[in-house]
């Protein structure tokens, strides 16, 4: 199941009945995965944008007593999986923290990056844990990808928005770590132009493609108000075969987030509902 799972989402296969047959699959087996097979099973879901979940809160169970035998990497692999697929699991994580903490000097760059992003995305209120991860990522910041520096990023303002009296090790390589995150921003779709469009015609006056103070594009806003609109295309959710519905992922959870602790009143406008309208205005 797992090195299956992996493979189809590492190549990018769109086959969601087939990761949602995997996923019940897995259920009834996880008695005979090994560290890498839960790990490698959840990535491949979450990857793969499919909404399971069952199969995460079985895995969440199974793994716990047995995070002794996860390595660095397959730790890291399953706090991201969680965390992209939006699920809750804070027990694990919990045992996942206690886990890793002594370890941290033997994670690469990538898989510290990719625990950080994870904790913060799932809203983490043990700030000790970051600042032991950060401490480790600063000594080793030169070998990290654009990508990692971006993640980074989201983790440093998920720090200064919850503790702001904290000191951080990474809030001296803000600069740094912005500019990273704001290199990797998306492009305006054709959808968000249509929805644009839309507001103009009903007299919704707006800045297309605002940037926050903080780096954060909003795909349509009113700086003097604080409101703005998002247009969530597929990318922003996991599907689920079965029921035929649309969860929000974790990034998008994560950035929502963010920007309602800054102080933004955000409306969120789906594709799926968008696409139900007869006319884009």
């Amino acid at each position: 199941f797992a090195n299956t799972a992996w493979a189809f989402a590492t190549a990018g296969v769109e086959a969601p009945r087939f990761f949602d047959a995997i996923a019940k699959a897995a259920q009834s087996r996880l008695g005979e995965f090994n560290p890498q097979d839960f790990a490698n099973t959840a990535w491949a879901i979450a990857a793969a944008r499919v909404d399971a979940p069952g199969l995460f809160d079985a895995i969440a169970v199974a793994a716990q007593p047995r995070l002794y035998e996860f390595d660095p990497q397959t730790l890291a692999n399953t706090v991201w999986a969680f965390a992209t697929a939006g699920v809750d699991a804070p027990g694990l994580f919990d045992a996942i923290a206690v886990a890793a903490q002594p370890r941290l000097g033997h994670f690469s760059t990538q898989n510290l990056a990719n625990t950080a992003w994870a904790f913060a995305c799932c809203d983490w209120k043990k700030p000790e844990f970051f600042v032991a991860l950060a401490d480790v990522t600063a000594e080793r910041l030169d070998s990290l990808s654009h990508k990692n520096l971006s993640q980074l990023y989201l983790v440093s303002l998920h720090f200064r928005v919850e503790w702001p009296e904290a000191s951080f090790p990474l809030s001296q390589y803000h600069r740094r770590l912005k500019s990273a995150y704001q290199h990797l921003e998306s492009q305006p779709s054709r959808l968000q132009r249509d929805v644009a469009v839309a507001l103009d015609r009903v007299g919704w006056t707006h800045v297309f493609e605002y940037v926050t103070a903080e780096g954060l594009s909003l795909d349509m806003a009113q700086p003097a108000t604080k409101r703005a609109v998002e247009v969530d295309g597929p990318c922003h959710f996991a599907k689920n075969p079965a029921s035929k519905t649309n969860v929000v992922n974790g990034s998008t959870r994560f950035k929502s987030r963010l920007l309602r602790r800054l102080g933004w009143d955000v409306v969120h406008v789906p594709f799926f509902e968008w696409d139900r309208l007869e006319t884009p205005a």
